[in-house]
């Protein structure tokens, strides 16, 4: 293998570490504190958040076209000029020398367009840093700090409620809706990045980052998703339509409930994800909150599925009530022809229309223009509606912030010691040779950390054990390899001889020793789980690396050395 091919590999394998540390890097030391809390943030709260920045700018925007001023804008907000452009060329109209806000105001057809354009830039902006975190090197519980939480399903609740045992199926799409739910109810309450995954045996893992306070967990864990459905305030509904009509950006949460809202009637988001995959709401109506006169419980579903309007072809929604349900939505559509009823799940509409006739079947169809994944969605979600299961906790782990930043010091010092003092021993023992180690070893820890950063791995106190220990073993492998090379050395072969020989004798001591280490590091990230899996893949990524620097980039500074720079000596130790 030749000095060019070896030195463009490093190259390029050096160029992709940096590639992929990048992210890292530009993460934790040039995204400002406040930015990376807004990153964090739950969906509803980025929601909040993008439309107070918007509301803000139109109303700068309004005050500035009203009192003349002459400001160019086209410097702060160049997004809001791209899509003015469009309008100007919209209207064939000139483009202005300056952007000031009324300029601005122009290229826009309505103030609700202007208003879009700005939510959308500020929730993309905090969007594109989550997607930039998951790049990088994330931190776990034990180092961040937060909640650690194992729940299972209690099988004999299901049983209860169905009336008989259950198949493998309910029981999945009953977790499947536990994972939903909570995921949902954790985001409500500003809980940020929950990891929430499912297990084998019917559990759930739940990781909190951020939030140490078991009772505050344990509040929204415990409690169970509701499905209802709710008649709506008609009335009210076209009122605060109106408001919001004129009023962009209107949020009960940024600006009370109205007074038309009538007592026992709330507010409800109605719901759709957006591009990016969260709920976004499209608008608010006003639903009767009474469960036992003006709505129905979701647990009466027994059935849901999806299929055609015979007329029309567009995808329905069909369910079947039990016999409680059935009598029950009976008297509600009885009661409320031509009123509108609202899918109501955790408090967010996931649909609604109008009532033509009373429903005396128990089976139900609902229309309204859906796609066949929105219809899909919808005959999931009422579906395993119908089977709510208690949740136990077994087992639940709090880690506080002020801990978390002490082991990270800690397996910061750590490294940083052990690393200065293999260092030491490497130049004083191999002298020469002992400083391509220490190069070998930094690059060895930069391919490492790129390779976590680039299967977004998170960083535990067992993940720095590895680390720590992948340190050593690189050493190892590169003393294994000088002490062949000083062996021939000392035989009086030539200097380019003994590395030539050194490292084709030392290669399957190496290789053998770290693939058999490698092997169990292997077996250990598929069988274990938590810190022990944190362990064995770090350790496995650092053997893969450590490989790679000992036998590939020591025998190119070694080479370069010897046949570039014609060195006849070897500086491989004391004596010959």
């Amino acid at each position: 293998m030749s000095k060019r091919f070896r030195f463009l590999t490093i190259l390029v394998f050096a160029a992709i570490a940096g590639v992929f540390l990048f992210p890292t890097i530009k993460w934790y030391f040039f995204v400002p504190q406040d930015m990376k809390a807004l990153a964090a943030s739950s969906r509803i709260q980025i929601r909040d958040y993008a439309q107070q920045q918007a509301r803000q700018d139109l109303d700068r925007l309004e005050e500035a076209a009203t009192g003349g001023d002459a400001y160019d804008f086209g410097a702060d907000m160049p997004y809001l000029v791209e899509e003015a452009r469009k309008g100007y060329e919209a209207a064939n109209r000139d483009f202005p020398e300056v952007w000031t806000a009324e300029n601005i105001l122009r290229g826009f057809f309505a103030e609700q367009d202007l208003y879009d354009v700005l939510e959308d830039h500020y929730r993309s902006l905090i969007l594109r840093l989550k997607d930039q975190k998951t790049q990088i090197v994330e931190l776990g519980l034990d180092l961040s700090g937060g909640v650690s939480i194992t729940l299972e399903a209690d099988r004999a609740s299901l049983v209860d409620r169905l009336g008989r045992e259950p198949s493998d199926e309910e029981v999945s799409e009953a977790i499947d809706l536990a994972v939903e739910i909570l995921t949902n109810r954790i985001d409500q309450f500003g809980v940020t990045e929950p990891q929430i995954r499912r297990q084998d045996n019917n559990r759930i893992s739940v990781d909190i980052p951020g939030d140490d306070d078991p009772d505050r967990v344990n509040a929204f864990l415990m409690g169970r998703g509701s499905l209802n459905f709710h008649i709506v305030d008609d009335e009210a509904t076209k009122q605060l339509q109106e408001l919001q009509m004129m009023q962009p950006g209107w949020n009960p949460n940024l600006d009370g409930v109205p007074d038309f809202v009538p007592a026992g009637s709330q507010i409800v988001e109605v719901v759709s994800n957006d591009t990016y995959g969260i709920d976004r709401t499209e608008y608010y109506i006003v639903v009767k909150s009474d469960i036992q006169e003006f709505g129905l419980d979701g647990s009466h579903i027994i059935e849901a599925q999806v299929s055609r309007n015979q007329i029309t072809n567009d995808p329905t929604v069909n369910f079947v009530l039990d016999s409680e349900g059935s009598d029950l939505f009976a008297r509600l559509t009885r009661d409320n022809v031509n009123n509108s009823m609202a899918v109501v799940m955790d408090n967010k509409v996931r649909s609604h229309a109008t009532i033509r006739e009373e429903i005396p079947t128990g089976n139900v169809q609902i229309s309204g223009g859906f796609t066949v994944e929105e219809a899909n969605e919808l005959a999931t979600v009422l579906r395993t509606a119908a089977l709510p299961v208690d949740l136990n906790v077994i087992n639940q782990t709090a880690v506080g912030a002020s801990l978390g930043k002490a082991a990270i010091d800690a397996g910061l010092m750590s490294i940083a010691v052990g690393l200065i003092l293999v260092v030491i021993f490497m130049i004083l023992y191999y002298r020469g040779a002992g400083i391509i180690a220490v190069l070998a070893l930094a690059l060895n820890l930069v391919f490492l950390t790129a390779l976590l950063s680039a299967f977004n791995l998170t960083l535990t106190l067992t993940s720095i054990a590895g680390i720590i220990l992948t340190v050593g073993m690189a050493v190892d492998a590169n003393v294994i390899v000088f002490e062949r090379i000083r062996e021939e050395y000392r035989l009086g072969k030539s200097a380019q001889a003994s590395i030539e020989i050194g490292f084709q004798k030392a290669f399957w001591t190496v290789m053998d020793a770290n693939i058999t280490t490698f092997i169990a590091a292997i077996f250990l990230s598929q069988l274990g789980t938590g810190p022990i899996q944190g362990f064995a893949i770090t350790l496995a990524v650092g053997i893969v690396c450590s490989m790679f620097t000992a036998l590939f980039v020591s025998r190119l500074i070694f080479d370069v050395g010897t046949q570039v720079f014609k060195r006849k000596k070897l500086k491989i130790g004391w004596g010959k």
